[in-house]
């Protein structure tokens, strides 16, 4: 078979009118698939708008939400599209309209020539409706890679954070505060140290960061969370075959430290910290460098961020930005793409089709 040639822009609109799941379509399904990082899974309620014979539902409706969610799990593989090579269905019972429907679907085989995907519906909480077994000719990778920040978007790390910087600055006599903190928190020890004591020299702001970094790796020892919901998303990316870099202002020994405690070193293709740039956030400059390590050009880069510094740093590299309310309110994140209160409001196919 041959592939169609599809040309997709940046203003590309074509989810918002998909028969499956585009939200602007008066006659679609308007199904909401999910994806947990092992199945892709959605749900529907038919009509009588959708029945074939006296109150039971067509059959070819059916087979469409099977066809929606299996063609999904081709995109959460890592690739931009997918062409149906063969596809059988096997109906088990009636489904009668008006009764909530369970779809998923899983991929069973993907190589680069041919993904072949499983798929269920179910009465809701009953028995099985029909089953799909589905082959996909995948289209070229995908191009997009996630860049993420530490603090304040994998972990949760203020508090130690700020207990750290309190002690070092309270030694040399400056009262730091809360505000001050949420104000410069994500940007480079260096441009924090010389916004709190002023201009000093390179040698004495060296160790005053030392200082306060090392009392920080202290402070996290047994105590440092991963936020709720990034685990899950690193899962998918990494089981999808997207490239996953960490673009973080702080400094590599800290990066050892949480990653080792926390065993997420291997969901990152690329660690780019503070010590590999000249200019810390809100400069575009951490995540052009992941960008490049990658192999990736920054506009098909997606960026987490908790912080205005953070948002502005992947603006202005010409990236788009998720922004999580962690640390600021959502009115000091507005540049960003989009913004949500939690990881757990987000999965791969809503940064999929999103960005």
């Amino acid at each position: 078979m041959e592939l169609p040639h599809l040309t997709l822009v940046e203003s590309d609109r074509s989810f918002d009118y998909c028969f499956g799941c585009g939200e602007l379509n008066p006659i679609g399904l308007h199904l909401r698939p999910h994806y947990d990082g092992d199945r892709v899974t959605a749900t529907f309620t038919p009509t009588l708008d959708y029945q074939g014979w006296h109150n039971v539902t067509h059959g070819g409706i059916l087979y469409s939400i099977l066809d929606e969610v299996t063609a999904y799990v081709v995109l959460c593989s890592g690739f931009s599209f997918g062409v149906t090579a063969k596809s059988t269905i096997r109906f088990k019972q009636v489904a009668p309209t008006g009764q909530r429907l369970v779809a998923s679907a899983w991929a069973t085989k993907v190589t680069s020539r041919l993904i072949e995907v499983r798929g269920e519906l179910e009465l809701e909480g009953r028995d099985m409706v029909a089953e799909v077994e589905s082959a996909f000719i995948p289209g070229d990778r995908c191009k997009k890679a996630f860049l993420w920040d530490m603090d304040g978007v994998i972990v949760d790390s203020a508090g130690p954070h700020y207990q750290s910087w309190r002690e070092t600055l309270g030694a040399r006599g400056a009262d730091y505060s809360e505000a001050q903190f949420t104000e410069l928190f994500g940007t480079r020890d260096d441009y924090i140290i010389t916004q709190v004591l002023g201009p000093l020299p390179h040698k004495e702001v060296d160790e005053i960061a030392r200082q306060k970094e090392e009392r920080y790796r202290q402070l996290i020892r047994g105590q440092v969370q991963v936020f709720p919901g990034v685990e899950r998303l690193l899962k998918a990316m990494k089981k999808g075959g997207y490239r996953v870099a960490l673009g973080t202002s702080a400094p590599m020994e800290n990066v050892e430290a949480v990653t080792a405690e926390l065993s997420l070193r291997d969901y990152f293709d690329v660690i780019v910290c503070g010590e590999d740039v000249t200019e810390g956030k809100p400069s575009p400059m951490i995540y052009l460098h992941a960008a490049r390590k990658l192999g990736v050009e920054p506009g098909d880069c997606v960026v987490f961020e908790d912080s205005p510094h953070g948002v502005d740093a992947a603006r202005r590299g010409g990236m788009k930005c998720v922004a999580v309310t962690s640390t600021h309110p959502a009115e000091a994140l507005q540049a960003a793409n989009r913004v949500v209160g939690s990881m757990e409001e987000i999965d791969l196919i809503q940064l999929i089709r999103w960005i």
